[in-house]
């Protein structure tokens, strides 16, 4: 079960690469995802949601403008990738099992970046403009993060 949820939260990271760690963060610092004596205490930090919360809500704004750059672009995909590795490491950690937490939130990404993509270009066409399908993937980015947060 640990594995699913790690996968899912690096889903998170291909959607939006900072709400994956901002949610892990603040449920290592608030909630039940205990990181203390694993090479992961850091994310429960005082200041670590913090910072990863306001980047979260920076990439939600940025993500709704004209010039923001594809989640595929190397940059991009790899700090996709990246946060995944972070977030998955974390929800693995929590079983005694960070390295397949990483690998799984590395997969995650991928299938979120590539999944999202296609997802957020197939309602663009439907809804004849991007707007509205940034808001419904926003807001299931949203949803999947705390579902994962809560269950581990």
């Amino acid at each position: 079960m640990i594995l699913f949820l790690a996968l899912l939260i690096g889903i998170v990271a291909g959607y939006r690469a900072m709400l994956a760690p901002a949610a892990v963060a603040f449920a290592a610092r608030f909630g039940d995802l205990h990181l203390t004596g694993t090479p992961l205490a850091f994310m429960g930090y005082a200041w670590t949601p913090w910072i990863f919360g306001i980047a979260a809500l920076g990439e939600l704004v940025a993500d709704k403008l004209p010039t923001t750059p594809s989640r595929k672009i190397p940059l991009q995909f790899g700090t996709r990738v990246i946060t995944g590795a972070l977030s998955g490491a974390c929800v693995g950690a929590t079983d005694e099992n960070l390295v397949g937490g990483l690998i799984a939130g590395i997969i995650g990404a991928v299938l979120g970046t590539y999944g999202g993509s296609a997802a957020r270009a197939w309602m663009a066409a439907k809804f004849h403009k991007d707007l509205p399908g940034a808001i419904i993937e926003d807001i299931v980015t949203i949803v999947l993060a705390l579902v994962v947060v809560f269950l581990v």
